[in-house]
């Protein structure tokens, strides 16, 4: 057992660098998730600040960890998820299943109007993109990029949860790739399609599922 808080502090004071490590997704953030589908904790990177005990004048980088698809645990809005045939492959493609109790998670399409709100929130400078070698084989790919809600269009997440439960995703279509990429180490590595879902911005980490 140790005084943490002053243990972290003392380390940045003397110029020592702290790396933080996030455990589950902003959307569960029980401040800004979707009630009562959250966690009783704060999984943003404003949570590593709070829970740690130290000031964000230490914090110069905060990269962000996305898969190049969606997934849930459990229930929750969940507006691109794909309750057929392609979820089920992605879900054992990309091995997800919960670590310990094996339960199979909920699979969907990319959501870009989640992972906007995410940067916003957390203050991104950089985003790793993970899985990308999991949407190798399909012929098309989708990303949603906006929500058709009662109300009309947004492309801005809405924290209402009965408006996320009834957004209707509205999809960029994307030719997909044939080509098996789980030996990519670099953008230059992937064939175009797939080096296409980063919009060519180099500063964007690919890293494969296994």
């Amino acid at each position: 057992m140790s005084d943490t808080v002053n243990l972290v502090n003392e380390q940045l004071e003397a110029g020592r660098r702290l790396l933080c490590e996030g455990a589950q997704g902003t959307l569960l953030d029980i401040d800004h998730g979707h009630y009562p589908y959250v966690t009783s904790s704060s999984p943003t990177s404003g949570g590593a600040l709070t829970g740690l005990g130290f000031g964000p004048r230490y914090v110069d980088r905060v990269v962000g960890v996305a898969k190049a698809y969606s997934t849930r645990v459990g229930n929750g809005p969940f507006p691109t998820e794909l309750d057929d045939e392609i979820g089920q492959r992605l879900r054992e493609v990309g091995h997800e299943y919960g670590t310990t109790t094996g339960r199979p998670r909920r699979c969907g399409w990319l959501d870009a109007v989640g992972l906007r709100y995410a940067v916003r929130v957390n203050g991104l400078t950089e985003l790793v993109l993970t899985k990308l070698d999991v949407l190798s084989g399909h012929d098309r790919l989708f990303i949603a990029t906006a929500y058709d809600l009662p109300d009309g269009r947004v492309s801005q997440m809405p924290l209402n949860t009965a408006l996320i439960e009834s957004a209707q995703p509205v999809y960029e279509t994307l030719p997909g790739w044939k080509t098996d990429i789980t030996g990519a180490r670099s953008l230059d590595d992937l064939p175009e399609n797939a080096a296409s879902m980063s919009g060519g911005s180099k500063p964007l980490r690919v890293c494969r599922s296994r």
